[in-house]
């Protein structure tokens, strides 16, 4: 009776405290259970379909699923073995066809860039690698570089196994050595070519305007390449403060003043500065004493009308007189 009486207690104890553990299991849940098993067919029919791009998609989606195990007891190991292997094969394979970088996601439309790959799978190595080759094939494509240099923003090593705290994950130095060789050579080649550029700012003050866009415009291309290099690009705005000193130079100063002021203000150093100042003044005292003389050029000329108007109505009065009206 005793006996009884304590198996009772524990079935009830057992029916108690039982759905609460069945609660608690997120897995359990109608929406929960119904998602999975739909994420397990879409595995299922993208390993049947055959193609990898979209086998690769529906393996990485799989990944975070804590629930997966308990309706499919290998799904999750088969996405964990797939994605690494099949990633690298869709990299090589894109990497055939050209297609070497793209900021653009992972897609399942076999457009995804070799370099998406390898940095969707965590292979960090190859991508830079191939990011070095898409830089080699568009070496002036400055934003194609920034991207280059920005890679290592959002990458992790991975997880301690005991702590499971991650490090950022820093690209080995030689890296950015060639990247900051490839900045080099590039300001250098535009710096060269606004030389050439800078030759007409001694020729007519039209020959000036002209020569200034294209030499400014190089210019500051080259300073945006100097960014990524040690020095900065001070090299750069120390020559556009010298273009504007030539400039500023001239005899013709009145209608050129306002290319040296492009440069001054693109040099933006102290004396810089001042040196925008002082020509802004100028510029104002030009455009007075232009204003001024214009004024007296009007006046000369509407004096010279008004004694023009009065000799020929002289003309004319005469004339009636002698006819006779």
């Amino acid at each position: 009776m005793r006996t009884v009486g304590t198996l009772g207690c524990a079935l009830l104890l057992l029916a108690v405290t039982g759905a609460p553990v069945r609660a608690d299991d997120p897995c359990l849940g109608d929406e929960e259970e119904k998602s999975t098993k739909a994420a397990v067919a879409a595995l299922t029919k993208a390993e049947q379909a055959g193609r990898p791009a979209e086998l690769f998609m529906a393996y990485r989606s799989i990944l975070g699923n804590e629930c997966l195990d308990r309706y499919d007891k290998t799904a999750l190991s088969r996405a964990k073995t797939g994605v690494p292997k099949l990633g690298r094969d869709l990299a090589k394979a894109a990497e055939v066809k050209g297609l070497l970088y793209s900021a653009d996601p992972v897609r399942s439309d076999g457009q995804t860039s070799a370099f998406r790959y390898f940095e969707t799978i965590g292979d960090y190595a190859e991508a830079n690698r191939v990011m070095m080759k898409a830089l080699q094939a568009k070496p002036d494509d400055l934003a194609l570089f920034s991207a280059a240099w920005a890679v290592d923003e959002g990458r992790w090593v991975v997880a301690d196994q005991n702590t499971g705290e991650r490090q950022p994950y820093v690209s080995p130095q030689a890296y950015r050595q060639d990247l900051r060789k490839m900045a080099s050579a590039t300001a250098d080649r535009l710096m060269k070519a606004e030389e050439q550029d800078a030759k007409g700012l001694s020729g007519s003050a039209m020959e000036v305007a002209t020569a200034t866009m294209k030499s400014l415009e190089k210019l500051r291309t080259a300073a945006a390449w100097m960014k990524f290099l040690q020095a900065g690009d001070r090299a750069a705005r120390e020559r556009a403060e010298q273009r504007g000193d030539t400039i500023a130079a001239r005899s013709d100063s009145t209608f050129t003043q306002a290319n040296a002021l492009m440069y001054y203000e693109f040099a933006g150093s102290p004396k810089a500065k001042d040196k925008v100042a002082q020509v802004k003044k100028r510029m104002g005292e030009s455009g007075r004493a232009l204003e001024k003389a214009g004024q007296n050029v009007k006046g000369a000329f509407s004096e010279q009308s008004q004694a023009e108007q009065k000799q020929f109505d002289k003309k004319k009065a005469d004339l009636e007189k002698e006819l006779g009206f």
